[in-house]
């Protein structure tokens, strides 16, 4: 039995993203795309200006797009890659009737009894869905992904917690698709970097310590680090490079902090890579062109990890945003609610 699922906000990069990873997919199949009122029964193949690969896969070309509307759509679970505003006002109408609904939005990341969830770092904040329900006598729910740049950030600094971890500082050089389309204007971007990304630096900063808390059984107890982030926008495709400083409250080595990179075991679920942190040894690795699809893009690149005093280190990381940071934290969130039986 596969699980019916469908994507609102279909059009978008990530919404193409969603399509891409959802055609074949071995638990889930398409039922409905939804968008925006002028594309309401028009054939998908023949509205989207797809980019996110060569062509737009011939098993959705055809399918009629429908309305944001949970009266419209037959689904078990709804993909929302909707912008933040739009999801604040539709998502919980989907919950309320009892769809799941796995958002890349932003609109709920922060609420008190919503789960904002990476599988291999925080599976447990899951039984905030219970809380979810019960608080707001909804039949469905909601589940969330963080923001692309703390998506990957946070799958590093899981296993170092376990080292004494105190604080974080993280510079980011974040690509064009993170953006949207058709995102940042040529003549902004070409020759340039732009050190400017609205609401970027706080989503960071926040959710970080959402995912690294603790739940206590009603709610999340916020993890006691300090995290500091400057976040860039820089003329790059697909792929968010950042660079990493971690203080801990002992001396720690690099091959400490490379154990502990290794430690974090992937999942037995469809979308989950082979390794969840892939260590580059060059000095000159990662780069977004060479490295952003290891693991299918759900992996997480690390390099150039180096003492930085006898405290902190420091190091490179690179995430493809619109994969691991967008559409396939989301179907790897909604993965795992099938797998622990939560639908």
């Amino acid at each position: 039995m596969k699980y019916k699922v469908a994507v609102l906000g279909a059009t978008g990069i990530v919404g193409q993203r969603f399509v891409q990873l959802l055609v074949n997919h071995p638990w889930f199949k398409i039922s409905a795309l939804a968008a925006s009122e002028r594309r309401i029964g028009k054939r998908y193949g023949n509205e989207v200006d797809w980019i996110v690969s060569q062509d737009v896969p011939k098993e959705v070309r055809d399918i009629e797009m429908v309305p944001i509307d949970p009266k419209h759509i037959d689904a078990d679970i709804v993909f929302s890659a909707l912008p933040s505003d739009v999801a604040r006002e539709i998502e919980p109408k989907f919950a309320k009737e009892g769809f799941v609904v796995a958002s890349n939005a932003s609109a709920f990341r922060m609420e008190e009894d919503v789960p904002l969830v990476i599988p291999e770092v925080n599976p447990d904040h899951l039984g905030l869905i219970e809380v979810q329900k019960r608080k707001r006598n909804w039949d469905g729910f909601i589940v969330t992904n963080p923001n692309c740049t703390t998506i990957a950030l946070v799958i590093t600094l899981k296993p170092l917690m376990n080292l004494g971890l105190r604080s974080v500082k993280v510079a980011t050089m974040q690509a064009l698709s993170g953006a949207g389309y058709p995102g940042v204007p040529s003549l902004a971007i070409t020759d340039n970097i732009i050190p400017f990304i609205k609401n970027e630096e706080e989503k960071v900063q926040t959710e970080t310590l959402k995912l690294l808390g603790k739940f206590n059984g009603e709610r999340v107890e916020f993890a006691d680090i300090k995290v500091s982030a400057s976040c860039h926008r820089v003329p790059v495709i697909d792929g968010h490079l950042e660079a990493v400083w971690a203080e801990f409250n002992k001396n720690i080595s690099v091959d400490e902090v490379k154990e502990a990179f290794e430690s974090l075991e992937p999942l037995d679920l469809p979308t989950s890579p082979e390794k969840v942190i892939v260590i580059r040894e060059e000095q000159d690795r990662p780069q977004p062109r060479l490295d952003r699809n290891a693991g299918n893009g759900m992996s997480v690149v690390v390099g150039r990890i180096r003492k930085d005093d006898d405290n902190s280190v420091k190091y490179i990381l690179l995430g493809h945003n619109t994969i691991r940071g967008a559409a396939g934290a989301s179907i790897l969130n909604a993965e795992l609610i099938v797998k622990e039986k939560m639908i």
